[in-house]
């Protein structure tokens, strides 16, 4: 097992990539299940998340072709509809094919999903949309058992926009008997790449980018190609790593519009900001960091995704912020491995109060999920002296390669084996 040793105090400087996105490339790999032939997604982050998803697809027979990002698939020879528990329980986005195994097969059996240890994550909505289009679901020692002779349009409204239901629902609807009407979609910028990608194999949607989701049945899909968004969640940690060290970067290939609630805070933070037109600058070389509240929304609004990457930069401001998080609840492991690195942190319910300190100093502090990570790293980058990050393969599950990255930019992270828990 893997840890970070950081030695802090550095700013970052230069430029950096941003890679593709791990959450629209979980949605956009499933999405092949529904055609036959070889289809190639480009822009592909090479993650233990995405590796955990080509071997879940070819449990069923599919084969992949995996060479720089460019991901090719092969589902001319589908064998089973079954996702075992073994690969299930290590990432919750393995839910995403029961709905496209469904639609096309008649027949999906899932284990009931895993990921991260935090917070109560249902698939209620995923099965309650497919139940709604005709589905017989079962719930049978840990898996879900799904059959349909056809699948057929329905009205569909959910009581939050959830991604996972939403992606699930859009990829069954697609070869549904009908018109499917989803309401309360979840608008986020990965539901739109996989939506675009299922126009490109002949699908009917109308709605993209907004709350309501029609979708026209079609008898048959045909493989196609599409690059994978930019990933936000990783734009915007890189963007925090240079606040938090009082930097200056750039980033490339980023999408302004996905991070436009990032980019809004940060300048509200007193950070300058430069849109150009392939690139965000970042220079907090002369700030002083204010402390800004934030509470976590659905799309567009600010992601929880980086609440705590928030967290992180809000304990070095100056000033009290609130940072509520909407969405999860119980969402804050980091904040007592923070605390260890001498952050000012009290969390009551959903909101942390975060007073800003002088400076942080470094410890050892254990990760306990993908984004308490990244705040960890964050902070040890700012920290005085030297902080040990434990269990960073949980960071390997959602940023390619992050230390190279950091390291190019200024940063000294050594990534080194351990024994330790």
């Amino acid at each position: 097992m893997d840890k970070f040793v950081i030695k802090g105090g550095k700013k970052l400087n230069g430029k950096v990539s941003v890679s593709g996105a791990k959450n629209a490339s979980l949605a956009l790999m499933p999405a092949v299940l529904l055609t036959s032939g070889i289809s190639r997604l480009y822009n592909t982050p090479r993650l233990n998340d995405v590796f955990t998803m080509i071997k879940l697809l070819s449990q069923m027979g599919v084969t992949s072709n995996f060479k720089d990002e460019q991901l090719e698939i092969n589902t001319t020879e589908i064998k089973t509809y079954e996702a075992p528990y073994e690969l299930v329980k290590k990432m919750r986005a393995s839910i995403y094919v029961l709905g496209p195994l469904l639609s096309r097969y008649g027949y999906a059996k899932v284990s009931l999903p895993g990921g991260c240890a935090w917070g109560p994550r249902p698939i209620n909505l995923h099965l309650m949309a497919l139940q709604k289009m005709g589905a017989k679901i079962d719930l049978e020692q840990g898996y879900i058992i799904a059959k349909a002779n056809k699948l057929n349009g329905a009205k569909i409204s959910f009581d939050i926009p959830s991604v996972g239901a939403t992606g699930n629902t859009l990829m069954a609807a697609a070869l549904a008997k009908g018109t499917t009407v989803i309401n309360n979609a979840a608008c986020e910028p990965e539901i739109t790449n996989l939506a675009n990608f299922l126009i490109k194999m002949g699908a009917k949607i109308n709605g993209i980018g907004t709350s309501i989701l029609e979708i026209q049945g079609v008898d048959e899909l045909t493989p196609s190609e599409i690059n994978t968004i930019p990933d936000r969640i990783e734009a915007g940690t890189l963007l925090i790593a240079a606040a938090i060290t009082k930097g200056s970067i750039e980033l490339i290939d980023a999408n302004e519009y996905h991070i436009y609630s990032i980019l809004s805070k940060l300048e509200e933070a007193g950070i300058k900001i430069t849109i150009g037109k392939n690139s965000i600058q970042l220079d907090a070389t002369d700030s002083e960091i204010k402390s800004v509240d934030v509470s976590t929304s659905v799309f567009p609004g600010f992601p929880t995704d980086m609440q705590a990457q928030w967290i992180a930069l809000m304990s070095l401001a100056n000033g009290t912020a609130n940072v509520t998080d909407t969405i999860y609840f119980d969402r804050f492991n980091h904040v007592p491995e923070l605390v260890r690195l001498g952050a000012d942190i009290v969390v009551n319910d959903n909101t942390a109060r975060v007073v800003g300190v002088k400076k942080l100093t470094g410890a050892k502090v254990m990760s306990t999920d993908l984004r308490a990570s990244a705040s960890l790293v964050l902070a040890g980058l700012a920290a005085e002296g030297t902080t040990e990050v434990l269990r960073v393969y949980h960071l390997d599950r959602g940023y390619q390669k992050i230390e190279e990255k950091l390291n190019s930019l200024g940063a000294d992270i050594q990534r080194v084996q351990s024994s330790e828990y």
